[in-house]
């Protein structure tokens, strides 16, 4: 999925800025779909404004500068929904926690135990901030609760691979006064 995807899927549910679109593919709902880059967001809503797909307004703010307000036109809802029958590419996950996993040989045990025990209390945030969206005081749809449930499931068998394999990850790093050695 690309970037002007992502932006015309979070205009078709409201009026954003540049910034609020940025944000929602980080920490918030659409997080879970593709991260984008104001340097990708930004030339992306320029050139769907050139081709009628969004319009902007100008908002003026109190001691701040001016923000440029992004909504979808009917054209744009047109090309988003048609976006949507494009092939969709192959899911992409990334994780620092994975690249530190893959070396843990390298590692003292005790480092490795401890960012097994961070990671499983990042999982269960994760897992703790979708299921108070899923009991939020706003109503989903039944598609939205849908993806929920999916990421919540996502989570929930990650959580249960690393409890039950997380001691031989660390019997594969090294002693803690061996790793120590190998450092210096």
């Amino acid at each position: 999925m690309n970037v002007r995807t992502v932006c015309l899927s979070i205009l078709y549910e409201g009026e954003a800025t540049g910034y609020e679109i940025r944000r929602m593919t980080v920490e918030g709902e659409c997080a879970y779909f593709v991260e984008a880059s104001f340097g990708s967001i930004y030339p992306a809503l320029a050139k769907m404004e050139a081709e009628g797909l969004v319009t902007s307004r100008v908002e003026p703010q109190d001691g701040k500068p001016a923000k440029k307000i992004y909504a979808i036109t009917e054209a744009g809802r047109r090309a988003f929904v048609a976006s949507l029958f494009e092939p969709l590419g192959e899911d992409v996950y990334r994780s620092p926690f994975l690249l530190f996993a893959r070396y843990a040989h390298l590692l003292p045990a005790s480092l490795v135990e401890a960012r097994l025990h961070e990671q499983m209390d990042k999982m269960a945030e994760g897992k703790k901030k979708l299921e108070d969206v899923l009991q939020g005081h706003q109503p989903l749809s039944a598609a939205d609760a849908w993806v929920v449930r999916y990421g919540l499931s996502v989570m929930e068998v990650a959580q249960q691979h690393m409890a039950s394999h997380m001691r031989e990850l660390i019997a594969m790093a090294r002693p803690d006064t061996e790793a120590a050695e190998a450092a210096e």
